[in-house]
């Protein structure tokens, strides 16, 4: 499922409309390159689910939680750990997979495709035009996924 957004007016309504099928919770890894949008992404699911803290990117503290929403929500970024690094928190990321709650995972290129079973890949790439292009990839979420088309 690919989705094209050219306007941050796109890409909220996108983010909303992703809010809207992953209320139950669900396991999301994040790929991209620098300034490609992922941390803008979750910044707007976590608007749509009603969260009241500033949503921040985790780059150099691993982790951010975030309980104020409307479902608990946990924002991984690997871009700092190295492969050891990356083995210590296998379980971690595992325990977040589980349960009613959203866990984003950026720089999951760097967990060397440990991912539990059911989890959504997102793209995000850049167009020609500066245009976000988002592809979605279901690994057993395929209700997600197809509730964007």
């Amino acid at each position: 499922m690919r989705v094209v957004c050219k306007t941050l007016d796109d890409t909220k309504k996108l983010a909303q409309k992703f809010a809207s099928l992953i209320k139950n919770g669900c396991f999301v890894n994040l790929y991209g390159e620098i300034g490609a949008g992922k941390t803008a992404f979750v910044k707007l699911v976590a608007d749509a689910l009603d969260v009241k803290e500033k949503v921040t990117s985790p780059s150099f503290v691993i982790l951010n939680e975030y309980h104020t929403g409307s479902i608990p929500i946990y924002h991984f970024d690997l871009y700092r750990l190295e492969n050891e690094g990356i083995k210590t928190i296998y379980d971690e990321l595992r325990e977040y997979s589980e349960g009613k709650q959203v866990t984003f995972v950026e720089w999951a290129e760097f967990n060397q495709n440990e991912a539990p079973f059911k989890h959504i890949k997102i793209n995000v790439t850049y167009a020609d035009d500066d245009s976000r292009v988002y592809e979605f990839i279901s690994s057993g979420e395929d209700e997600i996924v197809e509730g964007l088309k």
